[in-house]
């Protein structure tokens, strides 16, 4: 009993050394960092398929240490082997998602600026030709593909397709992706509130664990978002239900106008509310001090 006391005694000893050794606020911002990167890793790997690959490495590490510990000298052998290229093959299994991340960091507003403005009008009107659109192909059961490019640019797919160049309308998103048009068959890119590009080829999901309802577009879909921070709208031509992707997430069974409102929702709401590019919020904070400043020598 005394040894399982010194042990608890022991462990609280290094407990408060620890504690006490601490730089605040540096180790704090330290632990606080690393503990962010954790918590936004392991919800990265249980909202994509790098969760099963995670766990069929953490499978093989503990059959290595077993055949090691066992001595099972070919298992072992074989498993080392597979051991020494382990980086290289993850670099290469987790090529999409790699790309994501590092997408996602790069991610910032100094290249570009809030949707303000003449901007956030451009987008308004956008979203509600394409909403007007959709809502017609919906009763048609006409195909569609629609991509909103964000912040990662699309230049790859773009080269696949047919640049237009066109303002936003329904009638001219109809024509395209009418069926006997020569460019129906592919995805439309939206760039900067215009119809930037037409019959473009998406790449499609390596996702194993999709409906078999979700045909050649969806999956096509679903890629391009994993591959970038695009917003794509897809109306079925079997069914006529309209679906909107996400980061590589599918909901479906929106009506024109529900599409509509989550489009603005994501596409000019978000960076209005927000506002987090960092020379605005530096901007706004210093005229909030600046007229209470000058509220405060008024009172005086």
């Amino acid at each position: 009993m005394s040894s399982i006391f010194n042990a608890i005694y022991a462990v609280w000893n290094q407990i408060l050394y620890a504690i006490s050794s601490i730089r605040i606020p540096f180790d704090i911002i330290d632990i606080l960092i690393m503990a962010y990167i954790i918590y936004k890793g392991i919800s990265f790997l249980r909202e994509s398929r790098a969760g099963q690959l995670v766990k069929g490495i953490l499978i093989l590490l503990v059959i290595y240490f077993i055949s090691d510990w066992w001595e099972l000298a070919t298992l072992n052998w074989a498993l080392s082997k597979v051991m020494d290229s382990l980086i290289i093959a993850a670099a290469v299994i987790f090529q999409p998602e790699l790309r994501r991340i590092l997408e996602k960091v790069g991610h910032t507003n100094f290249s570009r600026g809030q949707i303000l403005g003449t901007e956030e009008n451009d987008m308004t009107k956008c979203i509600d030709a394409v909403s007007k659109a959709v809502s017609t192909m919906q009763e048609k059961k006409i195909g569609a593909l629609i991509v909103f490019e964000r912040k990662t640019q699309l230049g790859d797919i773009v080269d696949t397709g047919t640049v237009i160049d066109a303002e936003a309308s329904p009638s001219m998103i109809n024509n395209i992706f009418f069926p006997k048009s020569p460019l129906h068959d592919g995805a439309l890119i939206v760039r900067d509130s215009r119809l930037y590009a037409a019959g473009c080829i998406l790449p499609l999901t390596q996702r194993e664990d999709l409906s078999t309802q979700l045909g050649t577009r969806h999956r096509a879909a679903i890629g391009m978002t994993e591959n970038s921070d695009a917003v794509v709208i897809v109306v079925s031509e079997e069914t006529g239900t309209i679906s909107i992707v996400v980061n590589g997430e599918i909901t479906r069974n929106y009506s024109g106008v529900s599409a509509g409102a989550e489009l603005t929702r994501l596409l000019a709401n978000t960076d209005k509310v927000q506002n987090t590019g960092v020379v605005s919020v530096i901007t706004r904070r210093f005229n909030a001090l600046k007229k209470k400043k000058g509220e405060d020598n008024e009172e005086k």
